[in-house]
């Protein structure tokens, strides 16, 4: 029992009291914990010590469960709790998740989330939810000692030659609480030696063969690809459906610099003219011009090619034409289906090379993990712990700076996976960030809806079976709908988002608006009002945004890894010789002399395993619960429903499909970028 400073036990008002400590590095605590009582009325109850004589109790993971008396004859309904400890011990950190009291009279239950380090001598008042604007905050002096303190901890550098912040120092409090699982090196070692495979030599691909022969499954199974390679429609499929899904867009007018011919096109675009498919809206186009000139590995060049696509009379997307270069020139021609095969599948191969550089650099590593650590370290830096928005995007930010400082230098840094399998290098890989980044925009390229839009491919009867978009519609809408409730709830009035100083604090912030001296913001472009706040239809499209970025986004260009990179010739990350520069023939021989070795071809088959696992809950599933309002749960609860229903449309849509789609499936997506 609880130690109780009361003699008259039998009379007295008893609560039961459940607490749960932390998963993490640290959070239990050998030292004295205490807890009052407030009511509504203005009642209190007496100091109590949580303690159970003889038990460890606050061990980390754990829930611990007291009775103890109010000492008082009765209290109304709870309004708030006040909690502290000593430094009892010799361990007395505590990180504290949540405390539930259950008033033993009326049956009711009262939530108090906490996720805080409590720290020692200090008393903490919370409310029940802790969700709550800074305006309406009883306790306005200890909301602003916490976030003076999360500001110091949660501040922005610039790290390498990236032109995106990312975090000054990292704070303890982000450490894995497993760190096994994590640990991203020593995990690809194991699935490399547990594949037994034996073609760790420098030795060269001879033959399709030679290639298949590394596959070892389960472990590492033979992807797709493999059957279906050199195929026009397969290619086509996986600018849509791959892992580098958003840069398909509807081509309304070819390039000065694209010189296409109408004589070589007009066979292969089923007799129309080139006129006739832009009219017809089945002419697309996908654009690496930006890629001119980009810094590479020593001796390597990277081609900046442009691409035309088709959608013929089968619905198909298929490649009808492929410039490697920007400007065109003798050697630098348009290469065509209709050109012999072997050239045909090469530049098809090089185009690739370009396509996985900009997949790796920017639409994974760049315009997720980085860009949406920057966003977490503003909410930190900016929002207080009780903050609704706070709370909002908490599920979806939790590791991400934990996975960006273990698992980013691995896989950009120097001497890393870029440096090794990848043309680009690591130089490469951060002045394609930089470069996506400068035009990079939230209401734009950050903005699902809007950037379907902008590229022309919203209309499934324009572009079919383009399923990234098709299935992510499904989460976007079910996302947009349960933070826009919330958000509603607490911004019912344009002026309570003018006199929320926090959140707009965080809009300048995440606009680089911020008006401090010396300090370093996140300069994101796009964000409504250049941060400035005014309605909550703001608020919502910013934080549906990073939820949909954290979530969606990331499992579209991070579960197809493995499927697209484990074989090479689908897409490449270094190909090692010349691209061609003219209609001559190659032969097959010619194609798979440019391949990586088989000892390289397995290091990338192994980094992709890893990369494509899925570790953690699902979406709406949250390793943490940040929200106990009533209104956000009842928002979560029908998220959940929304995307259980999203999950049964998709299973359905997969029934008829040719090719399945199942990277989206909430089943599959997890809350926030976890790896």
């Amino acid at each position: 029992m609880g130690a109780l400073l009361c003699s008259r036990k039998d009379h007295h008002h008893h609560f039961d009291v459940m607490v749960d400590t932390g998963d993490r590095k640290g959070s239990g605590t050998d030292a004295h914990i205490y807890i009052r009582l407030h009511d509504v009325n203005e009642n209190r109850s007496i100091d109590t010590e949580l303690n159970h004589v003889l038990q460890n109790n606050f061990e980390r993971g754990s829930t611990d469960y007291f009775r103890i008396s109010s000492g008082v004859e009765s209290l109304a309904d709870l309004k708030f709790i006040e909690i502290w400890r000593d430094t009892t011990g010799l361990f007395d950190d505590w990180f504290c998740e949540i405390i539930t009291v259950v008033d033993r009279r009326t049956k009711k239950e009262f939530i108090f989330p906490i996720h805080r380090w409590i720290l020692p001598h200090k008393i903490y008042h919370l409310q029940q939810y802790d969700m709550v604007l800074p305006q309406d905050d009883e306790k306005a002096d200890q909301r602003k000692d916490e976030l003076e303190d999360k500001k110091r901890l949660y501040q922005l550098a610039y790290a390498g030659d990236l032109h995106i912040p990312r975090i000054k120092d990292f704070p303890s409090d982000e450490a894995f609480s497993d760190d096994y699982k994590w640990d991203i090196g020593s995990t690809a070692l194991k699935v490399g030696i547990a594949a037994k495979i034996r073609a760790f030599t420098t030795k060269r691909i001879q033959s399709l063969d030679d290639v298949e022969d590394l596959y070892y499954p389960p472990i590492l199974p033979k992807p797709l690809a493999v059957n279906n390679w050199r195929c026009d429609k397969e290619f086509g499929y996986n600018r849509m459906n791959g892992c580098n899904p958003s840069h398909i867009r509807l081509c309304s007018q070819i390039p000065d610099s694209f010189a296409v011919s109408e004589d070589d096109l007009k066979p292969i675009l089923e007799g129309l003219t080139i006129e006739e498919t832009i009219e017809r809206k089945r002419l697309f186009i996908i654009n690496f011009e930006f890629l001119r000139d980009l810094p590479c590995q020593e001796g390597e060049k990277m081609c900046a090619p442009k691409a035309l696509f088709f959608v013929n009379s089968e619905k198909y997307l298929i490649p009808v034409a492929i410039q490697l270069f920007p400007d065109p020139a003798d050697d630098n021609p348009v290469f065509y289906p209709s050109d012999p095969e072997y050239t045909w599948l090469l530049a098809k191969m090089y185009f690739c090379n370009a396509d996985a550089s900009v997949h790796q650099a920017a639409s994974h590593f760049g315009m997720t993990h980085v860009v949406m650590e920057s966003a977490a370290i503003a909410t930190h830096h900016c929002l207080s712990p009780s903050h609704p928005i706070f709370r909002l995007l908490a599920p979806h930010f939790l590791n991400i700076i934990a996975i960006n400082n273990k698992g980013l230098d691995l896989l950009m840094g120097k001497g890393s996976i870029s440096d090794t399998l990848m043309v680009t290098g690591s130089v490469g890989v951060s002045e394609i960030i930089n470069r996506t980044w400068k035009e990079w925009r939230l209401d734009q390229q950050g903005s699902f809806l809007k950037d379907l839009e902008d590229r022309g491919v919203d209309d499934p009867d324009v572009l079919p079976n383009y399923h990234y978009r098709d299935d992510a519609l499904l989460i976007h809408n079910a996302i947009r709908e349960y933070a826009r409730t919330i958000i509603e709830c607490f911004y019912d009035s344009p002026a309570k988002i003018e006199g929320d100083h926090e959140l707009q604090e965080w809009g300048r912030f995440l606009s680089g608006t911020s008006s401090k001296m010396g300090e370093i913001t996140v300069k994101m472009k796009g964000v409504p009002n250049d941060g400035n706040f005014r309605s909550a239809e703001d608020v919502s499209e910013v934080v549906t945004g990073f939820i949909f970025i954290c979530s969606v986004t990331h499992a579209a260009v991070n579960f197809g890894i493995y499927d697209q990179y484990a074989f090479p010739p689908s897409y490449p990350g270094w190909l090692h010789g010349d691209p061609p520069t003219s209609k001559e023939p190659v032969s097959e021989q010619d194609v798979f002399s440019q391949l990586p070795t088989k000892q390289d071809i397995v290091h990338w088959m192994t980094v992709a395993k890893v990369l494509s696992e899925r570790g953690t809950k699902p979406l709406g599933d949250f390793e943490l619960q940040y929200i106990y309002h009533p209104v956000g749960l009842e928002a979560l609860n029908k998220f959940r429903k929304d995307l259980e229903r999203a999950g049964d449309i998709i299973d359905e849509r997969n029934r008829t499909r040719e090719t399945p789609y199942t990277y989206l499936h909430p089943k599959q997506v997890p809350n926030s970028i976890s790896i």
